[in-house]
């Protein structure tokens, strides 16, 4: 569920998702970190708080790729920009992706 409230940032629509970048995002160790952290929070988390193991400029970059791949969806809020999984998107177009992928061992 994305959140709401704010302004969305560029991002592709439902039907411009290809396999071919979800799972090149997904590659990363980093990203997949962040897929696991965001499945575990519907109404998103502040980017600021993702990826805290690497540099602020590190994780724009992994969540630019994330965002323009489709995996997750951003929203400006104020000062602050909030990250959820795009879910309901992902589900739909890839059955079982994203359960197989959060239920592989780390």
């Amino acid at each position: 569920m994305a959140p709401t409230g704010g302004t969305p940032l560029p991002q592709p629509d439902r039907s411009e998702i290809r396999i071919e970048a979800v799972l090149a995002a997904l590659a990363d160790p980093v990203r997949l970190d962040v897929v696991r952290t965001l499945a575990g929070a519907p109404s998103g988390i502040a980017c600021g708080e993702l990826a805290r193991t690497v540099s602020p400029s590190t994780r724009t970059h992994h969540l630019n790729t994330l965002r323009a791949a489709g995996v997750i969806s951003t929203v400006a809020v104020g000062t602050r920009k909030i990250s959820s999984l795009r879910r309901e998107d992902l589900d739909a177009l890839f059955p079982g992706l994203l359960d197989g992928v959060l239920a592989a061992p780390r």
